[in-house]
């Protein structure tokens, strides 16, 4: 179920009125600051400070003899290589180390690891590789922590090793000239949350005796798209790095971004924080994910933008590449999900495939983990091999429950939202039924959206634009603010972009608004004209003829007054019975459809013919509770048992014309009556 429980923010007015006034701050700026727990005089000033002092860049472990060691290969022209990652953030600190060592005279080389053939992380091939081209320090950056016996096998070549990642440490540390990693145990640095490439950004300020400014000034735009497309909060440093790169974005960006911008669309219109996450990052990916990460590193390095312009177009063309295989896995492996009952219902969906691009399973797994609000982990096999990319909801850790199966696994590392794993054909029904009973164990939570503050129309105004501005850059840990428009009167439905999306027009106390739901058709939109709405909505900037203006774009939709508790508490127990689990008495009542609750379904439904909006719609059309979902698929389930229902493509199909049949041979009912106790 795509639909997320609605969480609507506390919000203390009389401490945002207090804010407001202590920072000389607007209301409504106040307000949202207040929502996400960002109060304290100290916070605020951080949050909001266009100054930011960073750290000194000494404080981490390690960074003295990582410097020392570096500042001695460049007064010896020793041969350095970078050893980086295929992803963005892992080409990002390539290209900012490579930058640097060029221009202190030095000809490093590099190495991006292919996804496919090499996988995460150093290996022994391109170490020995490394020795023959007579390098004798390699520089890891965002990957290195746990390459324990590669940097053993590097000295053994005689190999000076620096580490530099941003990743949880193991057990044991390399032996290592350096391990500059801020999640060391032994790393005491109040601040540790940079991506690979702010860790490699820190690494060059010390270089450089702590000078940020003309860091910054060089490298800002590369930094930032790299800390934004790795999805670290954005907060302290971070969020500093975001906002002078953001500027640098904007005013002076090197060849390969300026060139990534003109391929984009973008070409000298503003781009925000959003704008880097949704154009830029996903292409700098795409071509470790299609074609090589040499390419992106490649545009990055590039110093003419004509030059620029070709490779950015090689990789745009790799990002539709991975579009299209995106959509091709995806619909096989929904069409897969839907046709496995025991799958589709399960805690945490395994889905699997022979010769599926690896590259863009972690982002199938996302796109599943949105449509079922649930943990996914898509697995790519060749021949016995398997390799899974998982990801999870917020609040769940997919990489302890991942950890659960471990002895099924070939190997497995990530975190709490995302992680890979590699497994053998043999065990993946195991795994599945493992880690499923880990899940049952650990209460999967239900996926939410936190909405800031109620707001009401009659406000969204060139103001309020200002007002979002001050909170600028937005991404992970200062997510686009999102407000709840309740109660709200649908007076008209528009379709525009050739029928790919709508404008709906809604009143609410006087005020009329316009607001878009993207990439939505009126045969798939399930409200009608005269319905009574909750809207969840972002406020985004509108240029036309220089004029700017607010555009409320439609993140959720619901009838008003559904009750999202009891909601998903309802589709929690038919979730339950359809993984077979044992209800109590009270559960199995409480399912069961009456003879005349059949009947209104069935009316219901003959007269509709087709029905593609799904039961929480047809709950509201027939006028029954939130906590009734349950007992109307049930209904519904019952119907297409008996043969008077087809579901096919997520649509329900009346096929009853004529047919009799008698509820006594429907097994669903028997089983709930036998559960709840009833005579049959």
């Amino acid at each position: 179920m795509s639909r997320k429980k609605w969480l609507l923010n506390s919000i203390d007015k009389n401490l945002a009125a207090q804010l407001a006034e202590a920072h000389s701050l607007d209301p409504f700026t106040a307000l949202i600051l207040v929502a996400r727990g960002i109060s304290e005089y100290e916070d605020v000033e951080e949050f909001l400070d266009n100054d930011f002092s960073f750290c000194d860049p000494f404080l981490i472990k390690d960074m003295d003899k990582a410097v020392e060691r570096i500042k001695l290969a460049i007064e010896k022209n020793e041969k350095i290589a970078i050893f980086g990652d295929y992803d963005a953030d892992g080409v990002t600190s390539t290209a900012i180390m490579m930058k640097y060592l060029k221009s202190r005279g030095l000809q490093p080389v590099s190495h991006i690891p292919d996804r496919i053939s090499e996988g995460y992380g150093m290996n022994r091939e391109a170490i020995k590789k490394a020795s023959e081209d007579k390098v004798s320090l390699i520089i890891t950056v965002d990957n290195g922590i746990s390459a324990v016996e590669e940097v053993e096998y590097a000295k053994s070549l005689g190999i000076d090793v620096v580490v530099t990642d941003h990743h949880q440490a193991g057990e044991s540390l390399p032996d290592a000239a350096a391990v500059v990693d801020p999640h060391r145990e032994d790393c005491n640095i109040h601040f540790k949350e940079w991506a690979g490439v702010g860790v490699a950004f820190k690494l060059i300020c010390a270089l450089e005796n702590g000078e940020y400014s003309d860091i910054l000034n060089e490298y800002a735009d590369i930094v930032a798209v790299g800390t934004i497309a790795d999805v670290v909060d954005l907060r302290d440093e971070n969020r500093a790095i975001v906002r002078y790169g953001i500027a640098k974005i904007n005013s002076s960006p090197c060849d390969g971004i300026n060139a990534l911008k003109q391929i984009s669309g973008v070409g000298e219109r503003y781009l925000s924080s959003l704008g880097v996450t949704y154009s830029l990052a996903p292409k700098i990916n795409a071509a470790g994910r299609i074609a090589s990460a040499e390419l992106a590193l490649k545009l990055l390095l590039c110093d003419n933008l004509s030059d620029a312009l070709k490779i950015a177009e090689q990789i745009n063309e790799c990002n539709t590449q991975r579009h299209d295989a995106e959509t091709e896995i995806l619909d096989e492996a929904v069409n897969f999900i839907e046709s496995n009952e025991k799958l589709k219902y399960s805690r945490i969906i395994v889905v699997c495939g022979d010769g599926w691009h690896k590259g863009v399973i972690g982002i199938v797994a996302a796109k599943i983990t949105e449509k079922y609000g649930r943990p996914a982990i898509v697995i790519s096999f060749d021949g016995d091999e398997g390799t899974g990319s998982a990801r999870s909801i917020k609040d769940y850790s997919i990489y302890e429950a991942i950890k659960s199966t471990e002895d099924l696994l070939t190997h497995f590392g990530g975190h709490k939202l995302a992680a890979g794993l590699g497994i053998k054909r043999e065990n993946v029904n195991k795994f599945f039924e493992k880690i499923n009973e880990y899940a049952a164990n650990q209460s999967v939570p239900v996926p939410c959206l936190n909405i800031d503050c109620k707001l009401n129309p009659a406000y969204i105004n060139a103001d309020l634009l200002t007002c979002l501005d001050a909170l600028e850059p937005y991404g992970a840990g200062n997510q686009q603010p999102i407000f709840g428009i309740y109660s709200s009167l649908i007076r008209e439905i528009r379709e525009v972009g050739e029928g790919k999306h709508l404008k709906l027009d809604i009143q609410k106390s006087g005020t009329t608004l316009s607001a878009m739901k993207f990439s939505t058709s009126l045969s798939e939109f399930p409200y009608r004209e005269g319905d009574i709405v909750d809207l969840a909505v972002k406020i985004e900037k509108n240029e036309f003829k220089g004029k700017i203006m607010p555009s409320v774009h439609i993140k959720d939709i619901r009838f008003s007054g559904a009750n999202d508790d009891r909601l998903f508490g309802s589709i929690a127990l038919y979730e339950k019975y359809r993984r077979h689990e044992k209800l109590n008495k009270q559960e199995a009542e409480y399912m069961l459809p009456s003879r005349e609750f059949l009947l209104s379904v069935y009316n219901f439904l003959r007269q509709n013919r087709i029905w593609p909006f799904g039961i929480e719609t047809m709950l509201y059309r027939l006028k029954c509770s939130s906590e009734l979902y349950c007992r109307l698929n049930t209904a519904v389930d019952v119907l297409a048992e008996l043969g008077l229902v087809k579901i096919q493509n997520e649509k329900y199909i009346f096929d009853g014309e004529g047919k009799k049949t008698e509820l006594a041979a429907s097994a669903i009912l028997n089983e709930l009556k036998e559960m709840g106790g009833a005579s049959q």
